[in-house]
């Protein structure tokens, strides 16, 4: 096995894993997990691959050049000792030289590579173990190590061997025998458009509209009534502050003006107190436009998780005003990376995310806002699962009244309009369906 090992996987193989792990952002997504120090035969190597490694587990991106640097320098009298410097600096010039083009291969031969190495390392223990008689472990480790990279096989889906389950699975919800996996939205007659009966998990949606039109409304009325229902929520705004968040929930959970929330303090308080007894969580983190970034999104989910909160809906007020994760140099690039990060997000953590995005100017002056009216990224319309429009005309606002265009869907219908009842001062979007408009 060792010799094999020698011959498939040699010195120069592992620098390029090296390489790509240290530079690849691309590559560190597509073999999270697979990758460990300990797999590289130079120290040098494997200590410039565990600094990364940290930094993606905790940003979910690299580090550049002068951070890496920068990190490989604290390290010293820690992880690196300091006769190791020289190689350390030779191992970052050569790496840097490395060429990391063929991402495509290298990334198909990392779990072959990563089960070769388990199990160089697993037959290495289990000398000791032989000798100690405890054939058990031995099995253990072995089993362990062929299992490495075996994961993905999880993710096939033999669609005719599963034509049983699919048709169990639709009797068991039509007959109400299983829940959608979804956030219902509280609204009945919303959730009866929607092809989850809610906010479908593992699915990005955005509700589109010119500036002031209630897509903050939006976001923040259906994160609090998914919490009211018992959901876990937390909610990025890059825009409106935490204490407006909170004053718009108050006087929604409380059904009272924001204007009327200081004559009837103690009554609103204690509403929300009675209602939060039975609610999910509803955090508000606030960060200054342009600072939040999806890495920083997935690094406060793990931090939670950590502790043992999930999140059953993320709110990011919203996705146009985010950073990316990694600065391309180019606005589309980077505002493409922007959602894919957000859809990536929903998936990984098996959670609806809610956002919003700006009308262009043509689609701010149109009726009704359709999806070639999405200001500046056309890629914004393509990754999200279901794009809402927000509209009203001058005598629709006049009325308290909106239309809500289903603009875009890759799981349902679209193309229509529910007409709804709003009352803004209490950050309701929706307090009653008036219709469905083809």
């Amino acid at each position: 096995m060792t010799a094999v090992a020698k011959f498939d996987f040699d010195i120069a193989f592992q620098e390029k894993i090296a390489a790509m792990t240290i530079r690849d952002l691309e590559f560190n997504n597509r073999t999270d997990g697979l990758v460990k120090p300990d797999y590289f035969e130079n120290q040098a190597d494997a200590a410039l691959v565990n600094i990364v490694l940290n930094h993606y587990k905790t940003y979910r991106t690299i580090p550049d050049s002068k951070i890496l640097i920068a990190k490989v320098k604290g390290e010293v009298g820690k992880t690196i000792r300091e006769d190791m410097m020289d190689e350390v600096k030779e191992s970052i010039g050569r790496i840097f030289k490395e060429d990391i083009s063929d991402v495509d291969f290298m990334a198909e031969q990392v779990s072959t590579f990563a089960r070769n190495q388990e199990m160089t390392q697993a037959i290495t223990k289990s000398i000791d173990y032989l000798e100690k008689g405890d054939m058990d472990k031995i099995f253990e480790a072995v089993q362990k190590a062929m299992e490495v990279g075996l994961s993905d096989m999880e993710r096939e889906y033999d669609f005719w061997d599963k034509a049983d389950q699919r048709k169990d699975r639709r009797l068991a919800l039509e007959s109400g025998e299983i829940e959608p996996d979804s956030i219902p939205t509280g609204i009945r007659a919303l959730d009866a458009v929607l092809k989850h009966k809610g906010w479908g998990r593992r699915e990005l949606v955005s509700f589109m509209g010119p500036p002031k039109s209630g897509k903050s409304m939006s976001l923040g009325d259906f994160g609090i009534r998914a919490s009211i229902q018992g959901y876990n929520v937390i909610y990025f705004s890059c825009e409106v502050s935490d204490e407006i968040i909170g004053e718009r929930a108050e006087a929604h959970v409380s059904r009272t003006s924001m204007s009327d929330l200081a004559e009837k303090a103690e009554e609103a308080c204690e509403r929300v107190k009675d209602v939060g007894k039975k609610a999910g969580k509803f955090i508000i983190m606030e960060f200054p436009t342009g600072t939040l970034s999806p890495a920083d999104v997935t690094r406060i989910l793990n931090n939670y998780k950590a502790k043992g909160v999930l999140f059953d809906m993320v709110i990011t007020d919203y996705a146009d005003i985010m950073r990316p994760s990694v600065n391309y140099g180019d606005p589309i690039q980077n505002s493409k990376s922007i959602y894919v990060d957000l859809r990536a997000i929903a998936g990984v953590f098996n959670c609806a995310v809610l956002t919003a995005t700006q009308t262009n100017r043509d689609g701010a002056k149109e009726k009704t806002a359709k999806m070639e009216h999405v200001a500046e990224d056309f890629n914004r319309v393509r990754i999200v699962d279901l794009l809402i429009t927000i509209n009203k005309t001058d005598e629709e606002r006049a009325a308290n009244e909106a239309r809500l265009y289903f603009a875009a869907s890759r799981n349902q219908e679209g193309d229509f309009s529910l007409r709804v009842k709003q009352d803004l001062s209490k950050m309701m979007v929706i307090t009653k369906v008036l219709g469905v408009e083809s």
